[in-house]
């Protein structure tokens, strides 16, 4: 893949260890530090978000040229991406502890995971997440990719609070039943909780997450019910995103059009 640049920035697939290391300190401190997730013992020494997954995605990368070094990159964004056919042979996708995928109707090497997404604070109206979403147009082309999916979180626990948000997902942007994940029963937590005249679109859409709305606005779906993540601290909900479904109002987010790195994101973190 090549670099893509902005200013100072660049975005390219992580090429060695050092500068995975330094997306997971990011993440550590996005995830961690920032929103309150808690971290396992061995994280929590590092102070880096690791995982099993890390050794078998590859790792989109923005990166300050002007600040850090080659063995000290500046990482200020990252996303995390896990193909299906290289899932299928290792970890499965991170999506199936919390959901089951077995509806989607799509070849493993047809499928992407998008997963541990976040920017830097001083980034986020930079251009940052507008060269992630470039990098992620070139991978989708590189690899044929027709589907992507991940997990989009709800900051906070309580169902209760977030009952306008689940309940206007479910009724407005349901997947199809082709490709529909569905949370595991044992987790499973309704997102249908308000009747759907008791909702006011316009008014929820302010509500939204921001990536939880970027993937909306570019035609993705979310999957059949909800998953509290105590750890992360989030409510979680499985989306997908056909490829060619892209709206052509939000289509600069995955082409190479230059000008649309000059947007705003306010975009912080997903799992």
């Amino acid at each position: 893949m090549e670099i893509l640049k902005f200013n100072s920035l660049e975005v390219s697939l992580a090429e060695n260890d050092t500068e995975i290391e330094a997306a997971q300190a990011l993440r550590y401190h996005i995830f961690y530090e920032e929103m309150g997730a808690k971290p396992s013992t061995k994280c929590k020494a590092l102070k880096r978000d690791i995982d099993t997954y890390d050794a078998v995605c590859d790792h989109l990368l923005v990166i300050d040229t002007e600040k850090g070094t080659q063995e000290n990159p500046c990482v200020v964004g990252t996303y995390r991406l896990l193909r299906g056919n290289i899932a299928a042979v290792t970890t499965g996708f991170y999506s199936e502890q919390e959901f089951d995928l077995s509806n989607i109707a799509y070849a493993p090497e047809e499928i992407l995971e998008l997963g541990r997404s976040c920017i830097d604070g001083n980034y986020r109206r930079k251009g940052a997440m507008q060269l992630l979403w470039r990098g992620i147009s070139e991978y989708i082309e590189t690899y044929g990719i027709k589907i992507m999916l991940g997990c989009g979180s709800i900051h906070g626990t309580d169902i209760a609070q977030s009952e306008k948000v689940l309940s206007y997902l479910h009724h407005y942007h349901l997947a199809p039943k082709s490709i529909q994940p569905k949370a595991h029963e044992d987790r499973f937590q309704q997102m249908d909780i308000l009747n759907k005249n008791a909702i006011c679109p316009e008014t929820i859409q302010s509500e939204l997450p921001p990536l939880l709305k970027g993937y909306l606005r570019v035609g993705g779906y979310v999957g059949l019910g909800a998953v509290i993540d105590q750890q992360f601290n989030t409510i979680d909900v499985c989306i997908v995103v056909e490829t060619e479904n892209i709206t052509g109002k939000y289509k600069s987010h995955f082409t190479r059009d230059r000008k649309s790195t000059n947007k705003p994101s306010n975009i912080i973190a997903a799992e």
